[in-house]
């Protein structure tokens, strides 16, 4: 790992009340004893006591560059475990701007992206996961994906893993033991023995594995399709969902010709919604290309919501329409439900027979905004069972992670394989080792130098 003294800017390149500037490396007090000029002290900031802060002016020589707060800490106590010096300074871009350049001038060099984070894990005081969960609160879109992130930050992956591995590990030592010292160390039952812990450990990376569908969709968010006929409300339902005027809407059947894509934050869960144009047999060539990007969009959606006007009679592109979604997680909104009622659930059941038995179907009035709560608490039940919660779940949220799982797993299938075929025990050793590797991917206990570049090269100048 490289020693030199890095910086960077911490905060938004935007104007703002205060910009920090980051410095981090063994070189870190003597850079800022060169630039750094106080009112009342003449002692050098390399003498102060860690976490203490300290009003003054960065210089350039005889220039003042800005009026500062440093905040001092010194290892190991810090972000990276090394010595480091945060400058807050006026957050205007060029000021920002100037103070680093000092802070280069001087000695350090501009930080790689997500160096500091990096810098972090080689040194020991977060793990690999914890590493990756960084950027993740930085990006999270809802409060169900931060409070996620926060969990992971906060060691609850890494704890798993730790725990999954030892009961592994400690069947590795036994194995290579017995083989070692048949004379002293019995290996008669154990396949049974072995069998009976694999299956909790295997039901376990299972369920990591099953949540982690969840955990991505909290993250990225659920790609959802508004379909339906023309002029049956999927625009005004999307601005009733979006709280402001989105989608143009009108009288005029066809007024929605493109799709319209909004990000949604929907009682604390991320839809990415796309508002097509209404499905329906038509002559006019912009409108047919506006149905066959709604066609698209749908094969590619999480969730479809099928909105049909429940004040007029279904027709014959409603039953197209429905047939197109008998294998999608569905929600029929029953439109304009404020004017007399002219479709009844029992027709919708009809048109789509057995698979429609789940369905939840709605009846909601995007005009008025009723319906709407009912909605979300259905999407939270499709994809969520009605209840997310972090204290006692853990959510696996990238693939990497996930693939690393589906690896280990793979691993202890093997080994069970092994025992059934009643194998030699050193074959249950050789998979036990892989399922062991695979889960120390996941913490960064055995990865190798590209990987861990790749994973940082993803972070924001700065973290």
């Amino acid at each position: 790992m490289s020693t030199e003294t890095i910086a960077a800017i911490a905060t938004g390149m935007t104007n703002s009340g205060i910009g920090i500037v980051r410095i981090s490396g063994k070189e870190s007090f003597q850079i800022i004893d060169r630039i750094y000029r106080s009112k009342k002290s003449t002692k050098k900031l390399s003498e102060a006591a860690s976490h203490t802060v300290h009003y003054g002016y960065i210089c350039d020589g005889d220039q003042v560059i800005d009026e500062v707060m440093v905040l001092i800490l010194k290892y190991p106590n810090t972000y990276t475990m090394e010595d480091t010096v945060e400058i807050d300074c006026h957050g205007g871009t060029l000021v920002l701007r100037r103070v680093l350049e000092t802070v280069l001038k001087y000695g350090a060099r501009p930080a790689e992206p997500g160096e500091f984070t990096k810098r972090a894990f080689l040194n020991g005081r977060i793990d690999l996961s914890q590493a990756e969960s960084v950027i993740d609160v930085i990006n999270a879109q809802n409060d169900f994906a931060l409070e996620s992130s926060l969990n992971q930050l906060q060691g609850s992956v890494r704890k798993k893993m730790k725990q999954i591995r030892s009961k592994i590990l400690h069947e590795i030592a036994f194995i290579e033991s017995a083989l070692d010292d048949p004379e002293h160390i019995s290996i008669d039952g154990y396949g049974e023995r072995l069998m009976n812990l694999l299956e909790p450990l295997s039901m376990e990376i299972k369920d990591l594995i099953l949540f982690s569908e969840n955990g991505e969709l909290l993250k990225e968010g659920i790609n959802t399709v508004i379909i339906g006929k023309p002029n049956v409300g999927k625009s005004s339902l999307m601005n009733a969902l979006t709280g402001k005027e989105r989608a143009i809407v009108t009288e005029i059947a066809g007024t929605t010709r493109d799709i319209l894509e909004e990000q949604i934050n929907l009682n604390g869960i991320t839809l990415n919604v796309v508002d097509t144009a209404g499905i329906h047999d038509t002559q006019d060539q912009v409108e047919r290309i506006g149905v066959e990007k709604a066609r698209e969009s749908l094969t590619k959606a999480d969730l479809v919501i099928y909105v049909a006007d429940s004040s007029i009679p279904l027709d014959e592109n409603d039953t197209k329409i429905l047939h197109l979604l008998k294998e999608k997680k569905t929600v029929v909104l029953l439109n304009k439900s404020d004017l007399p009622q002219m479709i009844s659930e029992k027709e919708i059941y009809k048109i789509m027979d057995e698979k429609a038995k789940n369905i939840p179907i709605i009846s909601v009035s995007a005009k008025e905004g009723t319906g709407v709560k009912e909605l979300e608490e259905t999407i939270k039940e499709l994809f969520f069972h009605g209840k997310i919660s972090y204290n006692n779940e853990i959510f696996i949220t990238n693939i990497r992670q996930k693939a690393a799982l589906q690896q280990a797993l793979d691993s202890l299938m093997m080994v069970k394989k092994s025992i059934e075929d009643q194998m030699p025990e050193d074959f249950f050793s050789i998979d036990l080792v892989n399922a062991c590797e695979s889960l120390g991917k996941i913490t960064g206990d055995s990865v190798g130098e590209d990987l861990v570049n790749e994973i940082f090269s993803k972070f924001c100048m700065g973290k």
